[in-house]
């Protein structure tokens, strides 16, 4: 199973212990059983997709009008109704993957060409970021001033980071890389893959090509970054008989195996303040998954969909302090569609008086963090 955007541009495609987990000294319940869907796919799509979410807004696609295959960048405020469509005028085809602070970017078909765009909450706000010389372009995320994303140029898919222009291209593309693609983008950092001696390696860059890490751990065949946040990092690496939704902190030594038990294979797609969200097939079902720095703290989020999703796939993760918001989407088997999802729990509180102070203490240095 491949991501539908893993390798854009393509097309579409346990229940919760009440477990107390311990973070330095300060002790935190887990979210317990509490765990709400909202449906945000809109009136009149017949298939919609949860990509990204910060700040109050989520970001996909769906397929409004009826016409197979011209999806439409998608943007939203917290519900089904609240959607906009991002579509700028003359494209045939768009899509959002990545949004903060207000901006939001993935990719518009111009004239059969994808092209990296921009958007600033309307379809007029359209920025194409495709710089001079690119035969296509994708965009995958952005934060702050920064976007991230490909551009194929001299033949070659090159990772590639913007500060919102097309003249502000940077090739990230790593020395004896002959395909590189980045994905996610926090700060300094940016998070993707790279083509290097043959095998697709995890990759890690601080805004430079020469900057370039390779995450890939020991004995893994193939690894690849998806999103980062917080000096985190997310993806997944193949390792023995399949892929395992992994974890890093700036290092191939440093990965961590998320694979949960009885799980075939599983991939992570976001971070955000030690949580990570993505998939893990489990059985015959791919189920949306949440994450806390380990494989043993899985939550099996796919629970608790109403019944006839068959399927379904976490890909961003925010909070506000208050309330933790998960992104993605899953199949609807009665309705015979993919919907956009989105998944909203409280953020657990201090267990007790006794670690007040020490979890206002960790709470600031977290906001500071960000």
């Amino acid at each position: 199973m491949r991501h539908p955007f893993r390798n854009s541009g393509s097309g579409p495609a346990r229940r919760m212990l009440g477990a107390v987990a311990v973070v330095g000294a300060l002790t935190m319940t887990a979210h317990a059983d509490v765990w709400s869907v909202v449906n945000l796919n809109p009136a009149g799509s017949t298939d919609s997709y949860g990509m990204g979410v910060y700040g109050g807004q989520q970001v996909g696609m769906a397929l409004v009008g009826g016409v197979q295959n011209e999806y439409r960048a998608s943007l939203w405020t917290g519900s089904a109704a609240s959607w906009v469509n991002l579509n700028p005028a003359g494209s045939t085809y768009s899509y959002a993957t990545g949004v903060y602070g207000g901006q939001q970017v993935g990719v518009a078909i111009m004239g059969d060409v994808y092209r990296a765009s921009l958007w600033s909450g309307t379809a007029a706000s359209w920025v194409d970021l495709s710089p001079a010389g690119a035969t296509d372009s994708v965009a995958r995320s952005v934060y702050g001033s920064r976007q991230v994303g490909r551009a194929t140029v001299g033949g070659v898919r090159r990772a590639s980071l913007w500060t919102g222009s097309a003249a502000s291209w940077v090739d990230l593309n790593p020395a004896g890389a002959t395909d590189s693609y980045a994905v996610g983008v926090y700060a300094g950092q940016q998070v993707g893959i790279a083509l290097v001696g043959g095998v697709y390696r995890a990759s890690l860059w601080s805004g430079t090509a020469a900057s370039w890490v390779d995450l890939t751990p020991g004995g893994a065949t193939e690894s690849d970054a998806l999103g980062v946040y917080g000096g985190q990092q997310v993806g997944y690496a193949y390792v023995g008989a399949g892929q395992r939704a992994s974890l890093w902190t700036g290092t191939a030594a440093s990965w961590v195996d998320l694979n949960p038990a009885g799980a075939t294979y599983s991939w992570a797609f976001g971070v955000y303040a030690g949580q990570q969200v993505g998939y893990a097939l489990v059985g015959d079902v791919y189920r949306a998954s949440l994450w806390s720095g380990t494989a043993a703290s899985w939550v099996d989020l796919h629970q608790f969909l109403p019944a006839g999703f068959t399927s379904s796939y976490a890909n961003g993760i925010w909070d506000d302090g208050v309330t933790t918001y998960v992104v993605g989407y899953g199949y609807n088997g009665t309705a015979g569609r993919n919907e956009a999802l989105m998944w909203v729990a409280p953020v657990p509180e201090p267990a007790s008086g006794v670690v007040l102070a020490a979890g206002l203490l960790a709470f600031s240095l977290r906001r500071r963090s960000r």
